[in-house]
């Protein structure tokens, strides 16, 4: 029997078209209703058994809840009517709504999906808290101010409600096993965290910081792109209240902890996955040895899958709050906006937290 009622505001990629169809790639300004909509598949099916050798894993956050047997998926909110329509017809017997407000306001909803674009979206989380909405799951990226952040981040913890914000590789168990093995002293004390991304969109850093920011210093940045974006794209370095370092360098990789007696890598591409070095005593002296990474390994495809696992846990107490949560990227954001005031400054030292919080950054049009 379902214990959770859902909805889902916002019908686009993340929303609900990347299960049903393949994605337009050109920009596109999203804030018009008559944006392109691919044609759709509505009777495609999942099985989660089948993934390794199908590749159907659930993608979207309508197909992940109403994949889960404790949730009973039942509203949508959508400015275009097409997608309402294939929403309907795909999940059956569902309140349809062009206004997401409405549906908020009309629906005895325990669980959301924020899938609309950036514009907007703090307004209608703080909004599903004030409905009584228990959990809350967002894309990527977050919003586009401290400000904005700074709403969310205090409207759900005031009221207890888990948030995660964005479909990207944290969610996923074995970057909890990465973080146990850090917790646990497997590879020493932590020297430094090494990453290539410096994004607040793909934070994989944050999740291992768990001691505030104290300052930055960037260097490289770029002017807004044509496609609109004005996201860190530079190289740099933080450095925690505790003195920890983490540095933002190109080519990288996805995420690198260095300790005293060992290092943990992950890397998206081959081999893949994570790696684990451990200090050892051989015959030829102290040798930093690769060993064997015990499961969960990573494996891609389960991005909204475990982020609203994620808020289950929470919600039934197995958990503190996700590992992608709201108040991770919105730290993250913080950083990406002090390093960008740093290299546009020469590479100065800019400390943290920053006193404007109207303070954001331009994302793709079509987000």
């Amino acid at each position: 029997m379902a214990k959770y009622r859902a909805g889902v505001i916002g019908l686009g990629w993340m929303g609900m078209l990347s299960d049903l169809a393949g994605r337009i790639w050109d920009p596109y300004n999203v804030d018009d209703v008559d944006r392109p909509t691919p044609e759709l598949d509505i009777h495609r099916r999942f099985h989660l058994h089948e993934y390794h050798s199908t590749g159907t894993v659930p993608h979207s956050w309508a197909e992940v809840m109403w994949d889960r047997p404790e949730i009973d998926l039942v509203a949508g909110a959508d400015r275009d009517r097409k997608r309402l329509e294939a929403f309907g017809e795909r999940y059956g017997e569902v309140a349809l709504y062009t206004d997401a407000a409405e549906m908020l306001h009309t629906e005895t909803l325990d669980l959301v999906a924020i899938a609309t674009n950036t514009k907007g979206r703090a307004d209608l989380t703080c909004l599903a808290v004030a409905c009584g909405v228990k959990g809350i799951a967002t894309e990527k990226p977050m919003v586009h101010t401290l400000e904005e952040a700074d709403r969310m981040v205090d409207a759900c913890a005031a009221a207890g409600v888990p948030l995660c914000c964005g479909a990207i590789p944290v969610n996923h168990p074995s970057y909890a096993k990465a973080k146990e093995l850090v917790n646990s002293n497997t590879i020493g004390e932590i020297l430094s965290i090494e990453t290539e991304a410096s994004n607040s969109q793909k934070q994989y850093w944050s999740y291992f910081v768990d001691s505030a920011p104290a300052w930055v210093i960037g260097v490289g940045d770029q002017p807004r792109r044509e496609s609109g974006s004005d996201e860190f794209a530079g190289q740099g370095m933080m450095v925690t209240e505790d003195s920890k370092s983490i540095h933002f360098r190109k080519g990288a990789g996805v995420i690198r902890l260095t300790g005293t007696d060992g290092e943990i890598q992950f890397h998206s591409g081959p081999p893949g996955g994570w790696r684990l070095w451990q200090d050892m005593d051989t015959p030829e002296g102290q040798r930093r040895v690769e060993m064997t990474w015990h499961p969960p390994q990573f494996f891609g495809g389960y991005n909204a899958v475990y982020g609203l696992a994620d808020i289950i846990d929470c919600l039934e107490g197995r958990l503190n709050e996700p590992k992608n949560s709201g108040r991770r990227v919105a730290v993250a954001l913080e950083v990406e906006l002090g390093l960008k005031q740093s290299s546009a400054q020469g590479g100065v030292r800019v400390d943290l937290p920053l006193k404007d919080r109207s303070l954001g950054l331009h994302y793709d049009w079509f987000r």
